[in-house]
């Protein structure tokens, strides 16, 4: 049986059907910080022709330059791809594997529990509910906002983004996204491009933030763009949290430039900025948009089925490199 490396806690049944094809190394580590630490985990690979890591365990450069020759494959179980240097494992001949396609439907509805939990002011109902003290309805107890007939602006119109349209419509939302290149085009009757930024910021009553991250795309969310918005629109993220600058949107909630916010990635996660705790109007998760037991079945058996198919030579599906 051909020997791996896997970094992450994974399902049972999903670790139990790595087990049933690989011979597993299981070396569970939190990500590496010193030079020591990464020459100490590289030196436990040798003899492993395939590593497998999760977010935020980081491969950039410094350990992919320390890697074993034996190592042919590096695979996350995960989408996002941004704690990985592509670039570095080219150079060195690695096939680089992810997890497309198996998210999106539980990445959606997330999505749309962060949009509702938001415009229904949630976290300060539950907080209501939880002090013991609710006195009980009113007419003017926690006013929201209702998703029908609001414009829902996405921002990341890939599977997922066309998946969260799926589901708002259903709700009564009209929706928009945005993308400037050249070629992209209306989605049918679903949803409508707006190609000009400021356009599609200024109608959104609720934007979505499900782009990947790249260098485009960092800290698209600033304190500029926030301020094309209206002040009763609502941002969710559940791309990445570095899709967001944090000073800015955390003034814009504070300040009422927004009405508020559904959060469930954040940067420098699991550090997330204190600030947003003390924000009665951000309805947040831990970063569980993919958590359903279906979807992490899926995750793990993609990954099996792509290490398999090249350790046979074949270029699988899920391959980034």
């Amino acid at each position: 049986m051909r020997r791996i490396a896997i970094t992450c806690v994974l399902p049972k049944e999903i670790t139990e059907e790595f087990s049933r094809e690989f011979d597993v190394l299981f070396l569970l580590r939190k990500p590496l910080t010193s030079p020591g630490e990464l020459q100490s985990f590289a030196n436990e690979l040798a003899g492993c022709e395939a590593l497998v890591v999760a977010p935020p365990f980081a491969v950039d450069r410094s350990l992919i330059d320390q890697l074993p020759s034996s190592l042919k494959v590096i695979a996350t179980y995960s989408v996002g791809y941004d704690h990985l240097d592509l670039v570095a494992a080219r150079a060195k001949g690695l096939s680089v594997l992810h997890t497309p396609d198996v998210l999106t439907d539980a990445v959606a509805e997330v999505a749309l529990l962060l949009a509702l939990g938001a415009a229904r002011r949630v976290t300060e109902s539950e907080q209501l509910l939880r002090s013991r003290h609710w006195p009980g309805w009113t007419p003017t107890q926690l006013i929201g906002q209702s998703l029908t007939d609001k414009v829902m602006g996405i921002f990341g119109y890939g599977r997922i983004g066309k998946a969260i349209a799926i589901r708002a419509r259903a709700f009564g939302a009209r929706i928009c996204f945005h993308d400037s290149r050249p070629k992209a085009v209306t989605d049918g009757e679903l949803a409508t491009l707006v190609s000009d930024e400021q356009e599609f910021l200024g109608s959104c009553d609720v934007l979505v933030l499900a782009a990947p991250l790249n260098q485009q795309t960092k800290y698209f969310l600033d304190r500029r763009r926030l301020e094309l918005m209206k002040s009763s629109a609502i941002v969710v993220n559940i791309g990445r949290g570095d899709l967001v600058r944090d000073d800015d949107l955390i003034r814009a909630l504070r300040d009422g430039q927004i009405f508020a916010a559904g959060l469930d990635v954040f940067s420098n996660e699991p550090g997330i900025d204190d600030r947003y705790f003390d924000l009665p109007n951000v309805f947040m998760l831990p970063h569980i948009g993919s958590s359903t037991m279906e979807a992490r079945v899926m995750m793990g058996r993609k990954l099996i089925a792509g290490i398999t198919e090249l350790f046979s030579g074949r270029v699988p599906t899920n391959s980034l490199t």
